[in-house]
């Protein structure tokens, strides 16, 4: 799968005209989420709810979190507009299900056990993050234009965020796994679960062109960004391994919890983000998401992360 996103990488910055066409893509998008939901919801009926209850608390807790303090980073540090501040600081505090899905691949691979409801965790931090960035932009929009009342359509933002195609596909597909259990793994494991990892693998081709063509705008983005891009997933996994050793999480478990909190939304957040700062400049966030992030945590991020779970639990 790494190796399919660096082909993509390669044939991007030479100019091929390789491209996966935009309704595969869309089609693809649709399986990757609503798989990953349904084999969360899956674990749970097997598990029970109650034993996601702590972990979601922590989870959730953390998807607030990181936002309230990437803001003023971005701010004080980058000296970035408050309206640029805000998206990207919702971006970054919410999650990436195609890094997740990396991250559940390479655990398997390595024969590493996690607890089954972590792809519930992934629905859970997808939107609180976005509606703190909401929150955000709202007040930025009041303080630079102390005139007027900021006119925000709230009703609208939280529906994007609440009820954008990745929240309501990861949702959806654990509310299915959930009613229909083992039986319904059985009845489609076949179309969720064995081709997952082509699917992923044709996903990544694309993501690598993609990531190719934002390449040049690095350079525009600047150094701070590019190195918030990298630091910046480096502590939240720290912080999210941390998070989930302290919720009673096994050490596949807190790794995907540190994938989570490294992780920057590129489907969700953009999406919410357009419409509640539409003064922001959607290339800063874009580029640093797919342009740094991204690349990092699927080639050097990942196995980091895992090394800092080995350390914490002694393995």
């Amino acid at each position: 799968m790494v190796l399919c996103y660096v082909l993509g990488l390669i044939a991007g910055r030479l100019g091929s005209d390789l491209r996966i066409p935009n309704q595969l893509y869309e089609s693809i998008t649709i399986y990757l989420l609503l798989a990953i939901g349904f084999k969360g919801g899956v674990e749970i009926a097997q598990t029970g709810l109650a034993s996601l209850l702590l972990p979601g608390l922590f989870s959730v807790t953390l998807g607030i979190m990181i936002p309230l303090y990437v803001y003023p980073l971005l701010r004080r540090l980058g000296r970035l507009s408050r309206a640029d501040s805000a998206s990207i600081a919702a971006h970054y505090g919410s999650v990436s299900a195609v890094t997740f899905a990396a991250a559940l691949t390479m655990l398997e691979t390595l024969h590493i056990p996690y607890n089954g409801f972590m792809n519930a965790l992934l629905a859970l931090m997808e939107s609180p993050a976005i509606i703190v960035g909401v929150i955000l932009a709202g007040r930025a929009q009041t303080l630079e234009n102390k005139s007027e009342t900021a006119a925000i359509d709230w009703r609208f933002l939280l529906r994007e965020a609440l009820l954008s195609k990745s929240v309501l596909l990861l949702l959806g597909g654990l509310a299915i796994g959930v009613l229909s259990g083992e039986n319904g793994m059985k009845a489609t494991q076949a179309f969720f679960v064995a081709p997952f990892k082509g699917v992923l693998s044709l996903f990544l081709l694309e993501l690598g062109i993609s990531t190719a063509e934002r390449l040049n705008d690095l350079r525009r983005a600047g150094v701070f960004l590019t190195a918030f891009g990298i630091i910046l997933p480096i502590f939240n996994g720290a912080l999210g391994v941390g998070t989930g050793w302290l919720a009673g999480l096994n050490l596949g478990g807190a790794t995907l919890l540190g994938v989570l909190a490294a992780s920057a939304s590129y489907i969700a957040a953009p999406a919410a983000m357009r419409v509640a700062v539409p003064s922001a400049n959607p290339s800063l966030s874009l580029t640093a998401v797919l342009g740094v992030t991204f690349p990092f945590n699927i080639t050097l991020g990942l196995p980091l992360y895992l090394g800092m779970a080995r350390w914490l639990y002694g393995v």
